[in-house]
């Protein structure tokens, strides 16, 4: 009897944790997260890929996630109008949850941990000189990389949504 709780607990916590770590962003990686891009509008969900800023005269994202993979699209940066960016901050409930399972209230103390997905909304013109604009989430390791790369490169500063995401891109 106790191997059979054992065992559920088990899949429970590979099935909580399996579906948090499958819609988190990687570290290193971006996301198209929406905007006016046509390239992704048949996704219900972010496109997972990179984000290349090494060229001088264009930032570039590349999907890597099915049925995307390779589709890219690009934004000159000598049309970016403006940048801002921004953080969402949230409970693990899920993993709270898978362990408290299997530590018991112990695992209640996951809930004082908090995930940041980090935001940057890209406002540009298209080469037919319409606004469009793209919602990018980033990998928390290139936050701190992108922006100054971004700010350079477009002339444009980075408008930041509140004091916290300030300096957490520091």
């Amino acid at each position: 009897m106790r191997k059979t709780y054992r065992l559920i607990a088990s899949i429970v916590v590979v099935a909580v944790l399996s579906e948090s770590i499958g819609l988190a962003v990687g570290n290193k990686n971006a996301a198209y997260f929406g905007g006016t891009i046509t390239t992704f509008n048949d996704s219900k969900d972010p496109v997972e890929g990179t984000l290349d800023t090494t060229r001088s005269d264009q930032l570039v994202f590349t999907a890597k996630d099915r049925p995307f993979t390779g589709k890219t699209f690009s934004i000159p940066y000598s049309r970016i109008l403006d940048l801002e960016y921004g953080q969402k901050a949230g409970r693990r409930v899920g993993a709270a949850a898978a362990t408290t399972v299997l530590l018991g209230p112990i695992g209640l103390l996951t809930l004082f941990s908090k995930k940041r997905k980090h935001y940057l909304t890209v406002g540009f013109k298209d080469e037919s000189d319409k606004d469009q604009v793209a919602v990018i989430e980033l990998g928390k390791d290139i936050v701190r990389v992108t922006l100054p790369i971004l700010e350079t490169r477009s002339g444009k500063k980075v408008e930041y949504q509140d004091e916290e995401a300030r300096k957490s891109s520091k």
